[in-house]
């Protein structure tokens, strides 16, 4: 067995500050007279862009599988799917010979204009984490690492290396680190990979609090946090907040200032050991697995064509889907031809093939006729002769398939996006197809939401196919024919106009910082505590099938906040064919000392089930389906109250609602002080037993000497319930045996006393 400590007292200065320092783009820096092998790193949260030689940051890279993105990923909600994926990741890491994959990403997609939104899963902190926790355990499962990012509140491209996402503690931890932290104490993640923002004025690769105090101390975390490629400002700075790696390298004056910095004491060493023996650790945990040979290539094309499928999202769809058996099929849009599969910038991978969209459906089409139509150019120029010649063809035909896809130049990384809308020659392509063509369905291939309110009435159907990775064409195909029942949910809301989206006002920010002014109502959050109408709801999808649900039931009326809640419902397959069904599990707090959304997702399962069968869902919600955080306590905390456990098919589709009681077990701290409102005594269990004399013979000489109505409830006893009690005590001073300080003291310490 390796003795990391020993290793590290036989280490010199310099090689330690080396180790923290990568040797290539790729690698870092290995120590032959100590027998300490190199790391190789890959770019890839879904495919391994492994380059042909370590030393070139943007050479080539090497053929690999390419898996749908995350947002398609995400819209299948089935973490069993997604381990398998990591595990297949796994296996191509291995032949490539690389040791740890940079992936998966799990920020938020705080608003649908994020130029990586096609990286990321979804909107909602749950889902996500249960994403991430589910891609790292397979790719780790063969041996292989992983490195979750970008830590943390990564969620623009908008001068992304230098702004400062201004976030408050709680929406922080109830929003944009939650999905990290399940991750990390579920999966255990080999690495995390640290973003280049500030977060609240300080880089992330600096930043002691988020590094260590949270992800390290706080979460357990026990691998290596490394840069990304070029976060690091100040490379003592990072090795103090928490940064053990820098990527890129070589960095010669890095060392060099580590060194320096050491032998000065500008930098305790025992700080430099620390981030020695978590680097050493995945080091040798790497070296445990051999590396080279081959993956089967076949069999990873068919499970992309079989994840592809399985995250598209039907849309809409009048019962012309599945196709019938057509005359004449109008195929129409490049990307028929041209299949828009993956995102642009550091995810970009080699495939090892490409299914072509337009000859998967011609293997399904049997004796149909299937004519082609460009429809649109490339980019987002304007041709109206392209779209004269898609409406003769879809006029002759008996259905027209729309297939289209957002060009790079409107979503990629390194830039945000400038609107939700198709092109114009799109939008034009679809309203003039749509006129002579009614059986008219549209396929969209894009890494987040289009809004549709302009041309969605005259389309009989809409199939959300993303960016669907190299077999997706294939797999268009088989949810067009029914080979695959269409069983994707949507990861994010998709919006009836920009402007209605949560963080709109707030978005991108200006003078070195982005506020995040929305706080903790983003996605469904926002639309369902606004009351915004939307044109796709979270969690929605549609099916070849229909669904019911039936006997709700919860293993406790009445619970205690560590025991939790099991939360069961039948759910019987009421259709023709068989079908998936994801069963959803929110959560709604009737009344809480902050406000909180109108729901949460806090549970959700997908089930397989033939014609007419029935099986019952069982989902166990935890202390934190119940909790918030709240800032004053620091802490992740419970109230006693009444809440309702909704299950349904999407966020705007509650089937059953069950009513329970909960009871905090929590013993927090009194958080009375001078400025505490005569509101805030009263609701404070404690606070209200001390004052309860005080405050009868108030509510009365407040009466007397203002006015206004009897009883409580009234105007005035309003206006006094929001003033501070020590104030309410400066109106009584004369009648009072001691000065109102002294008396809210005295009341404070008797409270103290029984805390």
């Amino acid at each position: 067995m390796i003795k990391i400590n020993d290793l590290i007292k036989k280490m010199t200065l310099e090689e330690k500050a080396a180790l923290c320092t990568g040797a290539s783009p790729w690698t870092t820096t290995p120590v032959e007279r100590l027998g300490l092998p190199e790391l190789t790193v890959s770019d890839g949260p879904h495919g391994v862009r492994r380059v042909a030689d370590v030393n070139d940051l943007i050479a080539a890279s090497l053929p690999a599988t390419c898996f749908p993105t995350a947002s398609c990923m995400a819209s299948t909600w089935d973490v069993d799917l997604i381990h398998a994926m990591g595990q297949a990741l796994a296996e191509e890491c291995i032949a490539l010979q690389v040791d740890v994959v940079l992936g998966p990403g799990a920020n938020m997609k705080r608003t649908p204009l994020g130029g990586r939104n096609f990286e990321y899963y979804s909107e909602d902190p749950y889902l996500a984490g249960q994403m991430a926790a589910s891609f790292i355990a397979g790719v780790q499962s063969k041996g292989v690492g992983t490195s979750l990012k970008h830590f943390a509140a990564n969620n623009q491209e908008f001068r992304r290396l230098t702004i400062s996402a201004e976030v408050d503690e709680r929406t922080l931890r109830e929003i944009y680190l939650p999905a990290f932290e399940t991750a990390v104490k579920k999966a255990k993640p080999w690495t995390v990979l640290c973003s280049y923002n500030k977060l609240n004025g300080s880089y992330c690769s600096e930043n002691h609090r988020l590094l260590v105090d949270i992800l390290k101390d706080e979460w357990g975390f026990e691998g290596f946090v490394v840069s990304d490629w070029g976060a690091v400002h100040d490379r003592v700075a990072s090795l103090k907040g928490g940064l053990d790696l820098e990527m890129p390298g070589p960095r010669e004056r890095r060392i060099k200032a580590v060194e320096k910095a050491v032998r000065s004491g500008d930098l305790d060493e025992a700080v430099l050991d620390e981030s020695v023996r978590r680097i050493l650790g995945i080091v040798f945990k790497a070296a445990e697995t051999s590396k080279g040979g081959s993956f089967d290539t076949t069999a990873h094309h068919a499970l992309a064509r079989r994840m592809a499928a399985e995250g598209m999202v039907l849309l809409k769809n009048n019962g012309i889907l599945p196709l019938k058996e057509q005359q004449h099929i109008a195929v129409i849009g490049r990307a028929a031809e041209e299949a828009h599969f993956q995102g642009g910038g550091s995810s970009h991978i080699n495939p090892t093939q490409v299914d072509n969209p337009f000859k998967e459906l011609q293997k399904l089409a049997g004796n149909t006729e299937l004519t082609y139509a460009e429809g649109y150019p490339a980019g987002t120029a304007f041709d109206q002769s392209l779209i004269d010649a898609a409406v003769k063809n879809a006029r002759s035909a008996d259905v027209a398939l729309l297939y289209l896809a957002l060009p790079d130049s409107k979503e990629s990384e390194g830039y945000d996006r400038a609107d939700l809308d198709l092109t114009p020659q799109q939008v034009a392509l679809i309203k003039a197809v749509t006129a002579v063509q009614p059986k008219t369905v549209v396929i969209l291939n894009n890494g987040a939401p289009v809004v549709m309110r302009d041309w969605i009435n005259g389309a009989a159907a809409v199939l959300e196919a993303w960016m669907m990775g190299q077999a997706g064409g294939g797999a268009i195909a088989d949810v067009l024919y029914g080979k695959v029942n269409p069983c994707g949910r949507l990861a994010e809301t998709y919006p009836l106009t920009l402007v209605d989206t949560p963080a709109h006002i707030n978005f991108p920010g200006g003078n070195g910082e982005v506020r995040y002014g929305e706080g903790i109502f983003i996605g469904y959050r926002y639309y369902d505590a606004k009351e915004v109408p939307v044109q796709f709801s979270f969690g929605y999808g549609m099916s070849y099938t229909s669904f019911t649900y039936k006997n709700p039931n919860v293993s406790a009326a009445s619970f205690k906040d560590v025991d939790g809640l099991t939360v069961s419902v039948d759910v019987t397959n009421t259709g023709k064919v068989a079908g998936k069904e994801v069963v959803q599990v929110y959560v709604h707090d009737h009344k809480s000392g902050l406000v909180r959304p109108p729901k949460e997702l806090k549970g959700f399962a997908k089930v397989e089930l033939q014609p007419g069968e029935t099986k019952t869902v069982t989902l166990a919600l935890d202390f934190r389906a119940f909790a918030y955080y709240h800032p004053a306590y620091k802490r992740w905390i419970t109230e006693d109250g009444e809440f309702d456990i909704l299950v349904g098919a999407s966020s705007a589709d509650i089937r059953c609602t069950q009513t329970v009681m909960l009871q905090s077990t929590l013993e927090l701290p009194c958080l009375l002080n001078r400025e505490s409102t005569l509101r805030d005594w009263m609701e404070d269990p404690r606070g209200k037993r001390v004052i309860a004399p005080l405050f009868q013979q108030m509510a009365g000489q407040m009466q007397t000497a203002f006015g206004g109505g009897e009883g409580e409830g009234t105007g005035m006893d309003s206006f006094f319930m929001e003033m501070p009690l020590l104030r309410v005590l400066h109106y009584q001073e004369s009648t009072l045996p001691m000065p109102p300080e002294d008396l809210v003291d005295g009341l404070l310490a008797q409270v103290s006393q029984n805390d």
